[in-house]
């Protein structure tokens, strides 16, 4: 058996960190408060890279492609638009309403290096689809090992 000094000043942190957690966890933030009551939607994004472009989806179901607002301002990009209701039912004969309409905004930075003059959108299926492409200085490229021995035999010859 052996004796384990007891430090309270750890247990006094980790106390701290659970109430700070709790507290973080019990309040709702400006941004998750604004689309509860549908005021500037969020919109869900992916964005990934590849050895050409970088890629941007994002979810925009039920609103037309010519409405949609894509704007790269230095390394920000930003989608913008607003979702329209096209029925007339009165709020009191709802029996479930999630959807939500209005306005929504979207705005993510990007990586440096890239081309956003040369940038292309698509929109299928309520999925809008940008890529913008890499520069050349940042796209990978590929240096191919040579041996030891066969560098030097190349350097005689040379």
């Amino acid at each position: 058996m052996s004796i384990v000094r007891w430090q309270p000043f750890t247990e006094i942190m980790s106390l701290r960190q659970a109430m700070d957690k709790l507290l973080e966890d019990s309040f709702i933030s400006p941004s998750r408060l604004s689309a509860v009551h549908g005021i500037g939607l969020g919109i869900p994004i992916n964005m990934y890279h590849t050895d050409r472009a970088v890629v941007v989806k994002a979810a925009i179901p039920g609103v037309n492609p010519d409405e949609i607002d894509i704007t790269i301002i230095g390394d920000t990009l930003t989608i913008k638009g607003e979702t329209k209701s096209d029925e007339e039912v009165k709020r009191e004969n709802y029996l479930y309403e999630e959807h939500r309409y209005g306005a929504f905004r979207r705005s993510v930075v990007l990586p440096d290096g890239l081309k956003a003059d040369k940038a292309e959108a698509v929109f299928d299926q309520g999925v809008l689809t940008l890529t913008i492409p890499k520069s050349e200085e940042i796209k990978p490229k590929s240096v191919k090992v040579t041996p030891k021995k066969a560098a030097a035999k190349a350097s005689k010859e040379k």
